[in-house]
């Protein structure tokens, strides 16, 4: 039986599961890292294909590189899958050139840096001792690639999303082709996950994380999501997600969830039916869950059964206060949609996380100051500032090029330090520190620190998350 290890490599904490936000934990404001769900679901399918395997996620454990040695001289892997970032690449084909040092099997590099990636990308890297790259979705495409190298089965060619070296050269097969029916997909292979590791902000308790559908029929210049999961909106049934959320709490004991979707309120209908699915059922006021949303669309009604449900909050990309980056990044909305919009979430009840972006390359100063005071206008309970960063491929990466913002490739970069000089007229220095000043403005002003303190009064575990974040927050803005 051959042997499959699926890791996160050690070193500073990285949203590693996601494709479309690969964000530094360490660097963010509020940001908590979420569940392997990539290498879970890659897990679980190869189990059920009757392969021996093994998960670690070696980061966000803290874990050192001898415990890596120590497990892989124990369980000698035949083939190591591992999750990259654009942030992390050249450190990621450093640890399996490591690696290969005291240890020989085959290597897949699993990203979506490899969607369709440019020849010229190809080979800025030293692949020297990986064959294959896998930059489409790893939960319907592992299992063929995996029986295609030790089994022999099926034509590598015809398999979608990878990357692969025939001798010397590294050839593509199709990207842009995507499975439909989520519903077979197994769920992830949560007995091997460290589940306590991955915890809800406020409260520090388990939180899994569930994928109930992919894909974006938005057109935002900035954004993958239309790129490697496609603009149609690819739905998990009611049943299925209702399912993978009663197995979390009956057999893992997990109380909290993200229900993750590249937009998880733009099916309206589809929303409202998995609320009335928990309101119906036993796990009614027995658990609590946090989604994302779009500005538009988004109604009193879906906000209402939202909070029925047990969602505890509402993430929503307001992303600027100006109307001429607005329209430029085609986010479909205007300044008058993000204050509708955020008056709608509060009037309901539901606690608001706001994401912001500054740094486009045509804005000025005073365009970037009027997003930062935009902030305080639409006061949500919790905020994350993201610096525009122009990922290869998007829309953004284009316009970038025209205004002469780009110094390097996405490598060793992230939304927190991306990879151009700043706007045409503003450095990135002084955005920076922009950012620091109002991200500490927000975060230490009086009446914030007493409300924040006022809900904690019957509840002191929080008051002490609330308490380490902010130390996080202090650190990430003044001492670094």
């Amino acid at each position: 039986m051959n042997r499959v290890m699926l890791i996160f490599p050690p070193g500073r904490i990285f949203q590693r599961s996601e494709d479309r936000c690969q964000s530094n934990i360490d660097d963010s404001a509020a940001s908590s890292v979420h569940a392997c769900n990539d290498i879970g679901y890659a897990a679980a399918s190869l189990r059920n294909s009757g392969y021996s395997v093994f998960l670690r996620d070696y980061q966000t454990e803290k874990a050192d590189i001898a415990e890596v040695e120590k497990d892989i001289r124990e369980f000698s892997p035949d083939l190591i899958i591992i999750s990259i970032t654009n942030a992390t690449i050249i450190s990621d084909i450093e640890f399996v050139n490591w690696i290969c040092s005291f240890h020989k099997c085959e290597f897949i590099l699993k990203g979506a840096i490899f969607f369709n990636i440019s020849d010229e990308n190809l080979k800025s890297l030293d692949l020297t001792n990986i064959n294959y790259l896998l930059g489409g979705e790893i939960e319907t495409t592992i299992g063929e690639l995996v029986n295609n190298i030790f089994r022999n089965e099926g034509n590598i060619a015809e398999i979608p999303g990878i990357v692969y070296k025939d001798g010397d050269v590294f050839k593509k097969t199709t990207f842009g082709v995507w499975q439909d029916n989520l519903d077979d997909i197994p769920f992830p292979a949560r007995d091997l996950m460290n589940n306590a590791l991955y915890v809800r902000p406020d409260t520090g308790e388990p939180m899994a994380t569930i994928q109930v559908s992919k894909g974006c029929p938005a057109n935002c210049i900035y954004c993958m999501t239309p790129i490697i999961s496609g603009k149609r909106i690819r739905k998990r049934s009611v049943e299925n997600i209702f399912s993978e959320i009663s197995e979390c709490y009956h057999k893992y004991g997990i109380k909290n969830f993200f229900l993750k979707a590249d937009t998880f309120t733009i099916e309206t209908e589809w929303a409202e039916a998995i609320c009335d699915r928990i309101i119906n059922s036993d796990l009614y006021g027995k658990i609590e869950f946090t989604v994302n949303s779009r500005v538009k669309p988004i109604n009193r009604q879906l906000l209402e059964k939202l909070k029925k449900a047990g969602c505890f909050m509402i993430a929503v990309g307001f992303e600027s206060g100006n109307e001429k980056t607005l329209k430029l990044i085609k986010k479909g909305t205007c300044v008058e949609d993000n204050l509708n919009a955020a008056k709608m979430i509060k009037e309901v009840g539901l606690p608001l996380f706001g994401f912001f972006m500054i740094g486009f390359p045509w804005e000025t100063r005073e365009d970037t100051i009027n997003t930062l005071k935009f902030i305080f206008e639409i006061d949500p309970d919790f905020i994350e500032i993201h610096v525009a960063m122009p990922y290869f491929g998007t829309g953004l990466y284009n316009e970038c090029e025209k205004y002469k913002t780009i110094k390097s490739e996405a490598w060793g970069n992230d939304i927190f330090s991306p990879n151009t000089i700043g706007t045409a007229t503003v450095p990135m220095d002084e955005i920076k520190e922009l950012k620091k000043k109002y991200l500490l403005k927000f975060y230490l002003r009086p009446k914030y620190i007493l409300k924040k303190l006022y809900g904690c009064i019957v509840r002191p575990k929080v008051l002490m998350n609330y308490v380490k974040y902010g130390l996080r927050l202090i650190k990430n803005n003044l001492f670094k």
